[in-house]
């Protein structure tokens, strides 16, 4: 029999650490300060209003209907005579998960290194010549890389209950503690005015300056940080009773998720304005400059202990939440015993994270494979699943669904939005992606 969460709060905290990752706390803050600030942020909610929570409404509902991972679910909730076919859809979509982890163990691998050295008090001096030695280094990068591993592993071998809801809802309160107290901080800095007027007082002429760009940056942004589209949030709800309607609890992931992603701005924006740091520093936000905000500020290595530790913890809840993601996939297709499924994953990764260790370049390929190819594919198969009656689930069976148990309901006007609206924002996500418009 199929494990089930003991509570409401386990899945919410599962789900929303299936979200809450490295989108919400190393992408979010950057393309906020590459595109002008709050005007950005206002696009960007809207976004994940008008697609993110139709897409997440889409993967909760087919994981409950069927109480199987995408890999399944798939063949199962769709016609027998094309069951065949959608369960080899569905296995597709759900590698996906696979070429993610080859790639974001590692970089958690160094979010676990930056956390540990702040801790140990020998924090990097050169913060662009120690990030660059730290993923130039394949033997500390690797090891690193294996801890999440070894550590995921562990976590999802205990069980669905005891393992991974258990461990997923203290890491994911854990987290939200470290970024209350973190923001508290940043908030008291001499710079939090300059740092919150750009991140919260909207300047359009900022936006309008390359709005096509903008635009399209906030819609990547509002599709990427819930990791729609291989089957991440399809696990979450297969474990699930019917209490609950996933109109709702698709609404409460992203609150949890948005207000991560907004506190993570109250952090950094404000740290960035007292310090001198460019609010546009890009990718190299997190591990290069922000190391030099801390290195300047009293009790720096304290902060910076507990920021890093913040960012593991999150990037951890998606690590441990995608691999029982691949691991329940194995169990529905092969038919495996848990232990089995779990030590063919955790090596597997292992084994094929290697290249993302020893060759930077191929983490950027299968970072462009899965974010700009794979995420935007898989959500525009699921949402043509779940409004296409004859070949797939049927927009009135999917409805059903997702409106079982106590709260807001599908209403029927949405399948316009569906059928029209949620193709054309998802074809423009993965041509803009592609094309890096």
């Amino acid at each position: 029999m199929r494990e089930k969460l003991s509570s409401r709060l386990g899945f919410l905290m599962l789900a929303a650490g299936s979200a809450v990752g490295l989108g919400n706390v190393w992408r979010f803050p950057y393309v906020v300060g590459e595109n002008g600030g709050a005007a950005f942020v206002i696009v960007y909610l809207a976004f994940l209003a008008i697609l993110g929570f139709p897409l997440l409404a889409v993967e909760l509902g087919i994981g409950r209907g069927a109480n199987k991972s995408l890999a399944a679910a798939l063949g199962a909730l769709s016609p027998t005579k094309y069951s065949v076919i959608w369960r080899k859809i569905g296995s597709f979509l759900a590698a996906g998960c696979f070429i993610l982890m080859i790639y974001y163990t590692d970089v958690c691998g160094w979010l676990l290194k930056y956390a540990s050295d702040y801790i140990t008090l020998s924090p990097p001096g050169d913060t662009t010549k120690a990030f660059s030695e730290l993923t130039s280094n394949w033997q500390i990068s690797g090891l690193f890389m294996l801890i999440v591993v070894a550590i995921s592993t562990f976590v999802c071998i205990i069980g669905v209950v005891k393992g991974v809801e258990s461990v997923t809802k203290w890491m994911m309160l854990s987290l939200l503690v470290l970024l209350v107290i973190l923001a508290i901080k940043s908030l008291t800095l001499s710079g939090a005015a300059e740092g919150l007027e750009f991140y919260l007082k909207p300047n359009w002429s900022k936006f309008m300056e390359h709005p096509l760009k903008s635009l399209f940056a906030a819609m990547g942004q509002a599709f990427f940080t819930l990791s729609l589209g291989i089957g991440s949030m399809t696990i979450c709800s297969s474990y699930i009773g019917q209490e609950h309607s996933l109109v709702k609890e698709s609404l409460v992931i992203i609150v949890i998720d948005t207000f991560v992603a907004l506190l993570a701005g109250l952090v950094i924006f404000p740290a960035c304005a007292t310090y001198g740091v460019e609010y546009t520093s890009g990718p190299g936000l997190i591990f290069e400059a922000l190391p030099k905000v801390f290195a300047r500020m009293p009790y720096g290595y304290v902060w910076g202990g507990v920021f890093f530790s913040f960012l593991a913890l999150a990037a951890l809840t998606t690590v441990i939440a995608v691999f029982e993601c691949l691991i329940a996939g194995i169990m529905d297709v092969f038919n495996l015993k848990r232990f089995s499924s779990s030590v063919i994953v955790g090596i597997s990764v292992a084994f094929l994270s290697m290249p993302c260790v020893l060759w930077e370049s191929v983490l950027e390929w299968e970072d462009f494979a899965v974010s700009q190819l794979w995420l935007p594919l898989g959500a525009l198969i699921q949402a043509f699943f779940v409004v296409n009656g004859s070949l797939g689930w049927g927009w009135d069976k999917f409805r059903a669904s997702v409106s079982i148990g106590r709260g807001v309901k599908m209403p029927q006007f949405m399948k316009w939005h569906y059928v029209f609206v949620v193709p054309i924002l998802i074809l423009i996500v993965l041509v803009s992606g592609f094309f890096n418009i």
